[in-house]
């Protein structure tokens, strides 16, 4: 899945791209393809059923069961829940509203992330998905599922900068010897670990979905890293991304990739 170039080209005059000066000590145009990525910080606990956060309870629809996994049935746990519009004010309506929610089976017998080859997007044994709260919601009760991780809310975002790796910069045009890519790399960008928009910190190659509709070039929401905020392990120390189409904002999709 190789990003069209017309799309990341439109994308960065959108989405989180803010122009700024040069920075000394980067050959240009590095510069200009800075993103911001926000880092979430986190305590502790639960919160609000609409609260975002990782692991814990979602918010589920009124007389809605608990999503569970197309493949052994078994209930799937939160890995992550995201009030798009408590999002940083620079993100504010840029992935639409409601909450996105990502669901993940855990399950080793049968071991759905293996036969479900769950590293693509839309596997039978993950959901994400975006769904607008209505104002009564169901008494939720967690199920009970093996290999669940204690809830974190986030409760707030540091703001960095990030760049794109040297592949990435290539399918978007831009010509550097391969010594300019590597102060990047070096300065570990782009970022690991989990993060609000950015650049994809990719562990092998460029893997952007397709939107389901209209078959363009998904974008970045949120990079879900091994053992960060949730003990989990993608593969071998594998990082997952959770994408959207621009234009289908209910339209995301989740896949990981591992070295």
């Amino acid at each position: 899945m190789v990003p069209r170039r017309g799309s990341i080209s439109s994308f960065l005059k959108t989405a989180f791209y803010t122009a700024r000066e040069p920075v000394e000590s980067l050959p240009d145009p590095i510069p200009s393809y800075k993103l911001t990525t926000w880092i979430p910080q986190v305590v502790d606990g639960d919160g609000d059923s609409n609260a975002s956060k990782f692991a814990g309870t979602p918010w589920l629809l009124q007389d809605e069961q608990w999503p569970r996994c197309q493949h052994c049935d078994e209930p799937m746990p939160l890995f992550l829940q995201l009030n798009l519009e408590a999002l940083p004010e620079a993100l504010q309506k840029t992935f639409g509203s409601g909450l996105l929610q990502f669901f993940y089976c855990t399950s080793t017998e049968p071991h759905c992330e293996t036969e479900c080859r769950a590293f693509f997007p839309f596997s039978k044994s993950q959901l994400v998905r975006v769904i607008h709260p209505d104002s009564q919601h169901s008494p939720i009760e967690n199920p009970d599922i093996p290999l669940s991780f204690p809830p974190k809310q986030i409760v707030s975002w540091d703001e960095l900068d990030d760049y794109p790796n040297g592949e990435e910069a290539e399918m978007l045009g831009v010509d550097l010897v391969g010594s300019s890519w590597e102060i990047l790399a070096e300065r570990g960008f782009p970022r690991a670990g989990d993060k609000l928009g950015g650049w994809p910190h990719w562990v092998q190659g460029i893997e952007y979905p397709s939107c389901p509709i209209c078959g363009e070039q998904m974008r970045l929401i949120f990079q879900l890293d091994s053992n960060d905020h949730l003990p989990y392990m993608f593969g071998d120390l594998g990082c997952g991304h959770i994408t959207q189409c621009l234009t289908h904002k209910t339209q995301v999709a989740f896949g990981w990739a591992c070295s």
